[in-house]
């Protein structure tokens, strides 16, 4: 498949149960809620879907990964990364303890000849990794502005979407 015949992806990754470890589903549910995208962008929450997001990698390109990333900071703080950044080991990219990272999956793309050229990380600090299906109030107060980065990004590669007249509307 050439990168012609690729879609745009939009993943969001983490656990919904366990507080800020669920802003990139959060982020992608509220894009899905508030806007018609086009055929050509895929958007999905992948969740902790380890190996089994492996088909998406390799249909996508690029990629959009929101995600909370396990670096010293701020908390709600945002980070940009690129592949080249968590190749050179600037972060880790890990959805849980017990299953493969971002990274290992990326590699098994490229055993199959179908890894993505070009990915992107949209990632903040977490605060609170409680059991609650709610954001901290310093990570939900990204979750807009990490949308429309990305909302900006799909419009500099010529992609119109559309804002729905109601959220939640089909």
């Amino acid at each position: 498949m050439t990168n012609l015949q690729k879609k745009i992806g939009i993943a969001g990754v983490g656990n919904y149960i366990v507080g800020d470890e669920g802003f990139g589903v959060h982020v992608v549910h509220y894009l899905q809620e508030h806007y018609h995208f086009p055929e050509q962008v895929e958007i999905q929450d992948v969740g902790t879907a380890g190996i089994y997001m492996a088909p998406f990698l390799e249909e996508c390109d690029p990629i959009f990964v929101i995600d909370v990333v396990d670096i010293a900071g701020e908390p709600g703080s945002f980070h940009y990364y690129d592949l080249k950044d968590v190749k050179a080991g600037n972060f880790q990219m890990r959805m849980s303890p017990h299953q493969l990272g971002f990274l290992e999956i990326l590699e098994v793309t490229k055993l199959r000849d179908r890894a993505p050229e070009h990915v992107e990380f949209y990632t903040v600090i977490p605060k609170d990794l409680g059991d609650s299906v709610e954001l901290s109030e310093v990570v939900a107060g990204r979750k807009v502005e990490v949308a429309e980065m990305i909302l900006a990004r799909l419009a500099q590669l010529g992609v119109q979407v559309v804002r729905k007249t109601s959220p939640g509307a089909l």
